[in-house]
């Protein structure tokens, strides 16, 4: 099938229903990106998104590329009374997301200390595929109930983390006999790890302010030293996706769904292994809050030993945590009529805007925290959600810069390069573990985050807040 995209204004594009689509299929991009995005196969897995069973927009930001099943930076809405759930819509990596953390520190208070800070996170953090803490005691059958409410309640954090992240870091109605003992088995030593691609720990710098009054509201000046947090479910989550894309796809001849491939598999909503699924990811994300929050407690530890401050000298707290591999059940209104909808985002943020009630009372008035992280050598990006949001994208937005090479293609390109030397020329220190990661990861793996954040703010979708720039990675 030949695609054919036109553009509805400067910065949306829409590929029309035709065949076996049931909806259009919308792309946020600009002119250059879109060029780009027809190299990978994305646009085709988004195409193949508006075709599954009462599906009402099926869209993709402009940090698309190609995924498993449906492609990252896409947002599909399912009716919920007659749509499917796919675990291929929401990803392996379940509540992947990331956490800002503020201080109240300025650079210039920091940078004697970066090498030991730096050291002493990647001792206390572990990092890589498969890294584990076993020396932390954890109720991994709690953190899977309870995520994030259950960490604070052992000592890792406090009360306010919970009213700053994302569902209060607990998706309710968790039936733990829904996730396999595999599952259960491979997330055993894993909270408290950072894991290995992408997720990394980072100390920022912010380089520039956009919006004062936003900014004041989320606690962000210029110069202010911010930690950001990247990570998810683990091993957890990636085998309770593995279990739940096998389960489906020996199910689809016998629920006579059709599909255009098998990494789409689904079922309907209220299917009893659909309705398991849910209860598994659920899981998962809450695991995934509980590992974000306790890394966070740790953060707090390591800065506060490591440059003799108290708690309340330091300032170090929870700006905003947000998932964005995760579906959920939301209400949105469509021309002005309120549906129940189930929302996949899979490398996709939520971003309500002001007034939402899901949002916190610190927040009503900015709208919710957008974090938006770049590449390890150049800038991320906090945003504010708007109500164009809520009208256009269901309140969703982008969650990085998006991949233009492959983990191989990557690698070919960093042949006969030093990425520590070139992070270093451009004042970040770094820490790894993987032997390929750093190749794998290098800045020119990814596409442009401000190109990207234009076309976002351009689209009314969030608006542009602070920029934010790295200074010491650490990289699994």
């Amino acid at each position: 099938m030949k695609i054919k995209i036109s553009p509805r204004t400067d910065y949306l594009f829409e590929i029309p229903k035709s065949d076996n689509m049931l909806v259009p299929a919308q792309v946020f991009a600009s002119q250059a990106m879109i060029d780009t995005i027809f190299q990978d196969g994305a646009l085709r897995q988004l195409v193949h998104m508006s075709m599954l069973p009462g599906v009402v927009k099926a869209m993709a930001m402009p940090d698309i590329h190609c995924g498993y099943g449906f492609p990252i930076g896409g947002v599909a809405a399912f009716d919920w009374q007659h749509g499917v759930i796919s675990p291929g819509g929401v990803g392996y990596d379940i509540n992947c997301g990331v956490r800002l953390i503020r201080t109240l520190l300025e650079k210039e208070a920091i940078m004697p200390h970066m090498e030991m800070l730096l050291n002493t996170l990647f001792q206390q953090i572990p990092s890589g595929a498969g890294s584990k803490k076993k020396k932390l005691k954890a109720d991994i059958e709690a953190a899977i109930r309870n995520g994030s409410k259950w960490a604070v309640k052992k000592g890792y954090g406090e009360q306010r983390d919970i009213e700053f992240t994302e569902e209060n870091g607990c998706m309710p109605d968790v039936n733990l006999e829904t996730i396999s003992e595999r599952a259960l088995q491979r997330g055993k030593h894993q909270l408290c790890t950072l894991g290995g691609g992408n997720h990394f720990l980072e100390i920022d710098v912010v380089e520039k302010i956009f919006d004062p009054i936003i900014a004041r509201t989320f606690g962000l000046f210029e110069n202010q030293i911010t930690v950001l947090l990247h990570t998810g479910s683990r091993g957890l989550g990636h085998q309770i996706a593995d279990d739940y894309v096998n389960a489906m796809q020996k199910r689809l001849a016998k629920e006579k769904i059709d599909l255009p491939n098998s990494q789409l598999a689904c079922m309907s909503i209220h299917a009893p292994l659909a309705m398991k699924y849910y209860s598994a990811m659920s899981g998962a994300a809450n695991f995934a809050w509980a590992n974000r929050q306790i890394i966070m407690h740790f953060v707090r530890e390591v800065f506060q030993n490591v440059l003799n401050m108290s708690p309340r000298d330091l300032g170090m707290d929870l700006v905003y945590d947000l998932s964005h591999n995760i579906a959920k059940k939301e209400q949105h209104l469509i021309d002005g009529k309120s549906y129940t909808l189930c929302i996949h985002r899979k490398g996709a943020t939520r971003a309500f805007g002001p007034g939402h009630p899901a949002i916190p009372a610190d927040y009503q008035q900015s709208g919710q925290p957008v974090i938006v992280p770049g590449d390890m050598g150049n800038a991320s990006y906090v945003l504010a959600g708007t109500q164009t949001a809520m009208e256009k994208t269901f309140g969703s937005a982008c969650h990085g810069a998006g991949r233009i090479l492959s983990r191989s293609a990557a690698k070919r390109a960093a042949k006969g390069r030093s990425i520590v030397e070139e992070l270093n020329e451009n004042g970040v220190q770094v820490r790894y573990r993987g032997r390929n990661t750093l190749s794998e990861e290098m800045p020119d793996a990814y596409k442009n985050i401000s190109d990207v954040i234009d076309v976002i703010g351009k689209a009314g979708i969030a608006k542009k807040v602070a920029r934010l720039k790295p200074l010491g990675v650490i990289k699994g």
